[in-house]
This record gives C-alpha cells, sequence and structure tokens, in this order.
C-alpha cells in the first residue's frame, strides 16, 4: 500500500485513475466538490473505490466542518454552522454549548455515512488569536485552550455516533499564523512558553485516531523547516510532548505553503515521520510521481490506519438517519438560538 490519500478528477473514477489506483493501492482517498453532484452519484462513487480495493472500510476523507469550509451544500444537504457559533454560546451556557456541538457533528456525520465518507478533516483545535490570518478565523471554537478542547471533544463524539472517523487539525497549531498557508509559508515566531497554550487542545486529545501537520514553520522548534516536512516537530513535539500516537496525515502537500515539486513534499513529509501524505488536486502527473517515490507504508503505520478506521462504530440504519437527523438538528438550533436571545 502506498502511504498517501489522492484526489479524483470528476464525478466519476476516469478510466486511467482506475488503471493506476488498483495498481498502486493508495491508503485513502479524498474528495472535493468537482467530485459531488448529489447523494446517489456520491454514494455510488464511494462504493465503487471500496469495490475497486476489496475493502469495505476504506479512508474516504472529506473537508466538512460547516460554515464556509463545506463540501456537501444545500439545496442537496443541510448548512451547518460554523465552530464560532458554538464558541459564542459557550460564553453563556458552556454544557448547552458542548451539547450542541456534539448534536450538530452528528447530524454532519449521518450525511456523510449515508454516501460512504468514512473521515471527517474536522475539527480543527487551532486556537484563534486575534491579528492573526482569517484562514483559521470562525473555524476556531475560540480563544481559550481549553473551550476548544471540549468543544472539539463533543465534535468528535458526535461524528463518532454517527459511525464517522474525526480528523484533528492543524497540528501543533495554525491559529498564530499570520499568512495563509495555501498561499505562502507562516512563520510563528511565539517563543516555547507561548506556544504551550497551542499544544493544550491537542493534548487533551492525544487519543484521536486521525490527526493532521500544519504547513507553518515555528522558529522556536525549527527555523528551517514547516512542521509537515520537520523530524523535531513530528517526532518530538507532535509524537511525545502531545502524545499523539495515531495516523498523522499532512495537509494539501500542493499548497503553496511549501516549495519543491509535488513528489518531493511528499518524499520528504514520509521522511520527517508522517505517516500518510495527502495530495488532493488529483494531477496524474504528481500522483504516479508520488507512488514512485513513497516506500511501502510502514507497518506501524498500517496498524494506525487500521485502528483508525476500526475506531467508529458502524453507521446509523437507514431507515432512522432522517428522524435522527431532524432531532439532533432541533436540538441545536433551539440551543443556538438562546445565545440570540442573550444579545
Amino acid at each position: 500500500m502506498v502511504p498517501a490519500i489522492f484526489g479524483l478528477a470528476g464525478l466519476t473514477i476516469a478510466d486511467e485513475e482506475r488503471a493506476f489506483f488498483r495498481d498502486c493501492d493508495p491508503a485513502g482517498y479524498i474528495l472535493f466538490g468537482r467530485n459531488i453532484a448529489n447523494r446517489d452519484q456520491l454514494r455510488a462513487l464511494t462504493d465503487d473505490l471500496r469495490a475497486l480495493h476489496g475493502r469495505e472500510r476504506l479512508f474516504i476523507c472529506i473537508d466538512q466542518e460547516g460554515g464556509r469550509v463545506a463540501r456537501l451544500k444545500p439545496p442537496e444537504w443541510p448548512a451547518y454552522p460554523p465552530a464560532e457559533a458554538f464558541d459564542r454560546l459557550y460564553d453563556v451556557a458552556p454544557a448547552s454549548a458542548i451539547e450542541a456541538a456534539r448534536s450538530s457533528a452528528e447530524a454532519m456525520g449521518i450525511d456523510l455515512a449515508e454516501v460512504g465518507v468514512t473521515v471527517d478533516c474536522h475539527p480543527s483545535l487551532d486556537i484563534r488569536q486575534p491579528g492573526a490570518t482569517d484562514v483559521i478565523g470562525d473555524r476556531a471554537f475560540g480563544a481559550d485552550p481549553m473551550r476548544v478542547a471540549a468543544l472539539g471533544r463533543a465534535t468528535l463524539s458526535g461524528l463518532g455516533r454517527a459511525g464517522i472517523v474525526g480528523c484533528v487539525k492543524h497540528m501543533p497549531g495554525h491559529g498564530r499564523a499570520l499568512a495563509d498557508s495555501h498561499k505562502e509559508l507562516p512563520t510563528i515566531t511565539a517563543g516555547e512558553a507561548e506556544l504551550e497554550a497551542d499544544l493544550h487542545p491537542f493534548r487533551a486529545l492525544a487519543d484521536v485516531p486521525v490527526g493532521m501537520t500544519a504547513h507553518v514553520r515555528y522558529t522556536a522548534w525549527d527555523a528551517a523547516n514547516p512542521a509537515t516536512l520537520s523530524p523535531f516537530v513530528i517526532g518530538e513535539v507532535i509524537r511525545k510532548r502531545i502524545g499523539f500516537a495515531g495516523l498523522l496525515m499532512t495537509d494539501d502537500l500542493d499548497m503553496d505553503a511549501l516549495s519543491g515539486e509535488v513528489p518531493e513534499r511528499a518524499e520528504r513529509a514520509i521522511a520527517a515521520g508522517c505517516d500518510i501524505a495527502l495530495n488532493c488536486w488529483a494531477e496524474m502527473a504528481d500522483m504516479v510521481g508520488i507512488a514512485q517515490r513513497l516506500p511501502v507504508m510502514a507497518e506501524a503505520s498500517a496498524r494506525r490506519l487500521h485502528r483508525a478506521l476500526a475506531s467508529a462504530k458502524g453507521p446509523i440504519a437507514a431507515e432512522s438517519r432522517a428522524g435522527r437527523q431532524a432531532e439532533l438538528i432541533a436540538r441545536r438550533d433551539t440551543l443556538l438560538a438562546f445565545t440570540e436571545e442573550r444579545t
């Protein structure tokens, strides 16, 4: 198995993709808007991917956070609030905010399970910081590390109840970045003491099965390399100080925060200690290059992948989904309305 997650170009598996995927056997796939038309089409696509590999529990991930980061969109699917909505409710009713976040995540997970997605790249455990780039912004559960951890745990719980594995991001913390890592490499110059606050939510949730790295350089830890490519940040900070023992995947290797050809980026990330290289944009030349340059997935990484996929219980029965989802959304909206009543 190649330790990579690949994207697909369209609504179905193209013939060239099918032959390549069958031969290289990637660890999994990621879906974007270009792959999504409606429920029936998306379920057929994910079923086809499972059949191609003969793996019923296949790593098929998506970025479905709510707010501005949502691949499943109305009118085909419900809209979901961003993380910031639960942060506002936490100001006045912490227990209600936790329940609202859990209910919203379970409702979202029902959508994902119905179409055959197994992993949601959510929640973000980044600490919101004043003056930072808005690439995180309302995607964060707030500025208080304990609050972010509590709401993040509730979100993971809700996804898990629907049979979906959550993936925490962006390790070891993107919240202080002054630049958008999609466009350039952010450099964080905060000292070790300040960075301890950023680590808190990840440390509190260190038992989660899947995490994603940040394409961010932290001068206190490694002045030369972003976290994704840094043996020190991955080995010392993420694995030891945070205590994360789960499956570690990179953020998208196509982002402009990284330099060099995409296959080289993948090779460096795996060499630095990441378990899986994430390549989103379905460029065949890049995918072929990655498959040629990466070693076979390490045994430790394969065990982490297996544990991650086995960590979520089976999805809710099809006949129960609609009623359960409506109940969850109504509960969430009733709780969130409390914030509006107080303003």
